[in-house]
């Protein structure tokens, strides 16, 4: 795809509509963590900078298609103006008159914010007419939010498709993103390395088939780990598995024996008689499961032999925690495979929301190559689909 970065556009004089992320965690009105409106402030500062205008738009939570004041962006504007050191207008609703006037009154340098789109029923409809009037409140249109761009929703593909392609970007943060991912899937460095865990084969089914041809070895770990080897026919006691993927998991065994790709399933468990930190828990001798115990975390021998594998790795990506890692007693596993990404001397990626939340807390993020801020839309991009945000921005 030929997708136009920020400097490609012809900015000064012009007003950008400026698709961002900024869904970010409220309590009480305030923002618990502003990760999301930081990583906008690049390109918006590039915007700006280049004597252009900036209408930005953005979700936040879901409010069902109307207002609601628990979802407003009020306290994001207060906290960008500070960020960026200008005034920010917060617009009273999504479209409109109103909105078109405060807009066309924008000059040079000087930013809008549109109340949460999803306040209006017809952004995640992706609503034609919601989507013309975006596109109408400006000359150029920008999507730097990667965590909306698997939806086609009225604000990504919708408005970006109304603009000739000479005045449609990707944002710094998208960009990065894009690059990562094809980096990742089309050009790899051997051996690449995809790690996977999470609660559920149903949800990462589609990214192991699609990982499958492409990775020399991949690592299995948390719940999803034991329907792989329930599978394989070993005990599992009561760890969580899904019966009607069983047949599917070892059909994908199969196949990763016949195309030569190593799955590596837990050696050794901790287990535990209850999900909770106070549970009675133990590590196991095996790669089976005692009944009455369930799955809670890998075990040593596994972190260790998972870790070696990710230090020679010259590729790694990484997607789902290798246990209940929110529970200290079952945090070991995810935490040493943490250390390992980050050590590696590879080009590395973390993708998830669990996966970056365990990343972050373990304090080595700046020592991974890419963190992805999309946990949806990066788990489709593994999955080798297109995203709609993303397509839509092509030349």
């Amino acid at each position: 795809m030929a997708i136009r970065s920020v400097e490609q556009l012809d900015l000064a004089g012009k007003r950008a509509f400026v698709r961002v992320d900024f869904n970010v965690p409220l309590r009480d009105g305030a923002i618990q963590d502003d990760t999301r409106i930081q990583a906008a402030l690049p390109t918006l500062r590039k915007i700006l900078a280049a004597g252009g205008s900036a209408v930005l738009a953005s979700h936040l939570g879901r409010p069902k298609g109307k207002p609601d004041p628990a979802f407003s962006l009020a306290p994001v504007r207060t906290r960008l103006a500070d960020l960026l050191g200008i005034p920010v207008a917060l617009a009273a609703a999504v479209v409109g008159a109103e909105v078109r006037a405060a807009a066309d009154a924008l000059g040079p340098g000087q930013a809008l914010l549109l109340e949460n789109v999803r306040f209006h029923p017809g952004e995640t409809q992706n609503d034609p007419e919601l989507a013309r009037q975006f596109a109408d409140l400006a000359d150029c249109y920008i999507n730097d939010a990667f965590g909306t761009c698997h939806r086609a929703h009225a604000s990504t593909a919708g408005a970006a498709a109304l603009f000739s392609p000479e005045r449609r970007a990707a944002g710094d943060l998208l960009l990065r993103e894009i690059q990562a991912f094809d980096r990742v899937l089309h050009a790899p460095q051997k051996p690449f390395v995809a790690i996977l865990g999470g609660a559920k084969v149903s949800d990462k089914m589609l990214v192991i088939e699609n990982l499958l041809s492409r990775v020399d070895t991949l690592l299995i770990g948390g719940a999803m780990a034991y329907t792989f080897l329930a599978a394989r026919g070993v005990a599992v006691g009561d760890s969580l598995v899904e019966p009607d993927k069983v047949e599917l998991a070892g059909n994908i065994l199969t196949r990763a024996a016949d195309t030569g790709t190593r799955l590596l399933l837990p050696l050794d468990h901790v287990i535990a008689t209850a999900v909770n930190a106070d549970a009675e828990h133990r590590s196991t001798e095996s790669a089976a499961v005692p009944a009455g115990w369930k799955g809670v975390d890998i075990g040593p021998r596994t972190a260790q032999a998972y870790a070696a594998v990710v230090a020679e790795a010259r590729t790694v990506v990484w997607n789902g925690p290798m246990g209940v890692f929110e529970l200290a007693p079952f945090a070991h596993g995810t935490f040493q495979l943490a250390e390992a990404v980050a050590r590696c001397p590879g080009f590395t990626v973390v993708g998830g929301g669990d996966s970056v939340s365990a990343i972050n807390r373990s304090g080595r993020a700046n020592d991974v190559d890419h963190i992805s801020t999309g946990g949806g839309a990066s788990l489709e991009l593994l999955e080798g689909k297109m995203l709609p945000g993303i397509a839509a921005l092509d030349a």
